[in-house]
């Protein structure tokens, strides 16, 4: 059955930055797409959780490392809502190794997922976008290292650079269809991606950034939420930094021993 209401679908929201973008996107009225790629008891949770904010929530699989095929979930899911009005590609891999010893079906992973995936996603989502005619939104989870390297991690830092001139490239292409395009460049959070949760927003705990701690997924959800809604239409190409001010004090280069 098609949807009445609008509809984002938000790659891996099965937890972190992707559930809560989900959860405040369905408080805003939207119908959610959830995906998950490990975590599927971890996605129905996000349904159920958007179903409670009286949205409808369809749910499936989606597998970045596998491509082009892995990709078509997104036409499964907009075929089951019937259309798409915003498309977050939260989805991402990251690994660590130093330049010097990093593989390259490493390297080959960290792109195929983070940047490959993103475009293959985008391209389906805009695509049904110009069909419908009336415009839509994508914005792509980035990283504060969309901008500064993260050191031993030169594939991640690629492949988010990467991100962001693909978000500057797909904004000018499609804004002639009224589709607007944002990145959003989140710091340390608090996910499980970075082996923490929310308990671990302590004060103090990160010293060596200005406000001295992670951050808490509702402190990048709401910034991706707004982009995605009528009030942010006059932003296109924008990379967003939410980073607890990391990027003022950049303190990670440490000079060799």
């Amino acid at each position: 059955m098609a949807s009445t209401h609008r509809v984002a679908i938000v790659t891996a929201s099965d937890s972190g930055i992707g559930k809560t973008t989900a959860l405040m996107l369905a408080e805003r009225g939207f119908d959610i797409g959830v995906t998950w790629h490990s975590d599927e008891e971890g996605a129905m949770k996000t349904c159920r959780e958007v179903e409670a904010r009286g949205q409808r929530a369809e749910a499936i699989h989606l597998d970045l490392s596998h491509l082009p095929d892995g990709a078509e979930a997104i036409n499964t899911l907009i075929a089951r809502f019937g259309h798409i009005d915003v498309l977050v590609n939260n989805a991402g891999a990251m690994s660590k190794a130093p330049f010097l010893e990093m593989d390259y079906d490493a390297w080959r992973t960290i792109f195929t997922v983070d940047v490959d995936g993103a475009f293959l996603c985008s391209q389906i989502a805009a695509r049904q976008m110009v069909k419908q005619g009336k415009g839509g939104r994508i914005v792509n989870i980035t990283s504060v290292h969309e901008h500064t390297p993260l050191p031993e991690a030169s594939a991640y830092t690629a492949a988010k650079h990467a991100l962001g001139g693909l978000t500057k490239s797909m904004a000018i292409e499609l804004v002639q269809h009224n589709i607007l395009v944002n990145a959003v460049a989140p710091g340390a959070i608090a996910t499980p991606m970075n082996d923490m949760d929310e308990s671990d927003v302590e004060p103090g705990s990160m010293p060596n950034i200005p406000l001295a701690r992670p951050g808490y997924t509702k402190e990048i959800a709401s910034l991706v939420a707004w982009l995605c809604d009528s009030d942010a239409s006059y932003t296109t190409g924008q990379s967003f930094i939410v980073d607890g001010g990391f990027m003022q004090a950049n303190p990670q280069f440490k000079p060799a021993e």
